[in-house]
């Protein structure tokens, strides 16, 4: 079964995962940002989700988790939880 560890800033609207979004490609720091805006209670890890199988998340971040580019910022990625900006750290 595929495994990944990846981590994210959720946030509530796409103007604000944008925002933050621009910061991260101007190169400030994913996990004080994530432990600042996110609303995930991965956010006080610095948005750090661990490691976890193929399926045990909802699909448009499992798409992203397991289709896209590793280590690459990618979103906002809407789900019924608000808006991701995710990075896939590592994938089997």
């Amino acid at each position: 079964m595929a495994t990944a560890s990846a981590r994210h800033i959720l946030v509530e609207d796409k103007f604000l995962a944008d925002k933050l979004k621009k910061r991260l490609e101007q190169g400030e720091d994913f996990g004080q940002l994530a432990k600042k805006y996110s609303t995930c209670p991965s956010g006080k890890r610095g948005g750090d989700l661990g490691e976890f199988r193929k399926g045990q998340m909802v699909k448009a971040f499992d798409d992203v988790v397991f289709k896209k580019e590793v280590l690459k910022i990618h979103g906002p990625v809407r789900t019924q939880f608000g808006f991701h900006l995710i990075q896939t750290i590592y994938r089997n």
